[in-house]
């Protein structure tokens, strides 16, 4: 599976996740592109939408946006939705697909990344059913999903001499902020808001860059 693998060595850095109540409708793209320049090195397309054309459309367009950048693109928890538009993976939660049932849909060569929370019990028994990452969070009050249960560096630093696969942080993370979750031992930072929400999306995104140096 060197597709696969080599993808999975990619998880790293800055890793954007879309919020559909972050921008005026049409300004997605562009305002991803912007993450883009900045230096993000993956893509998640979220949205739990009703609409499943303007989804196909949207996440077509930013997984066409991705290759020709050279950026990572994941669905949220919709493998179907992530095959059908060529995107690199899909990523799962409690209470979406299971890895397995994602990795049928997606096929070998495709990334399943699955949240492990605050649980790294979860962790190691995804990352035994085939999860290509784990996500560990909140790591901070995060105004996405406010009520999320809270993960620690201290946990982080722990759990990860265990793991084999990449661990993304996420929850509240900002540049100010996310220094000793790296420290700790994320590979990747998912951020949002501090992100999508700024005025000047790229300037955003480029100030994660030097954590990652």
């Amino acid at each position: 599976m060197p597709q696969r693998e080599e993808r999975r060595r990619r998880v790293r850095g800055l890793y954007v996740i879309t919020d559909p109540g972050l921008q005026p409708p049409g300004a997605l793209p562009g305002r991803v592109l912007q993450a883009i320049r900045g230096g993000a090195a993956m893509v998640q397309y979220r949205d739990k939408g009703a609409d499943a054309a303007r989804r196909r459309e949207e996440a077509g367009a930013l997984a066409e946006l991705c290759r020709r950048h050279g950026v990572l693109f994941i669905v949220n928890d919709d493998a179907a939705l992530a095959a059908a538009v060529g995107a690199d993976g899909v990523h799962v939660g409690r209470g979406d697909s299971a890895v397995a049932d994602a990795r049928a849909v997606v096929g070998p060569e495709r990334l399943v990344g699955a949240s492990s929370y605050n649980d790294p019990e979860r962790a190691r028994h995804l990352q035994a059913e085939g999860a290509d990452y784990v996500a560990f969070g909140a790591f901070f009050p995060s105004p996405t999903k406010p009520g999320a249960v809270r993960a620690t560096p201290e946990m982080l630093r722990r759990i990860r001499p265990r793991l084999r696969v990449p661990v993304v942080a996420i929850g509240g993370i900002t540049a100010r902020n996310a220094a000793p979750v790296v420290a700790a031992g994320a590979d990747a930072l998912a951020v949002i808001t501090d992100v999508f929400s700024a005025p000047d999306v790229e300037a955003a995104a480029r100030a994660y860059a030097s954590l990652f140096d």
